[in-house]
């Protein structure tokens, strides 16, 4: 079953990208270009939601969110 993350990159000054997964807390990892950071995210939600299910928690599905960015002066 497939199922949407949405993933937040945020680029560091030292250089590469810290992503973090909303909908996962904790679920925080890190790639050296955009790419790596995508790939590095899929396996960072996969483990995570071994863990959820080994426990019987509920997995949640971004599919149906919607995301807007707001310029407050």
């Amino acid at each position: 079953m497939e199922r949407m993350f949405r993933i937040i990159l945020n680029p560091e000054p030292e250089g590469g990208f810290t992503v973090i997964v909303p909908s996962l807390p904790g679920c925080v990892t890190y790639g050296e270009t955009i790419e790596e950071a995508k790939n590095m995210a899929a396996e960072a939600i996969s483990l995570y939601l071994e863990d959820l299910e080994a426990n019987g928690e509920e997995i949640p599905n971004d599919v149906n969110s919607l995301e807007l960015s707001l310029i407050v002066a």
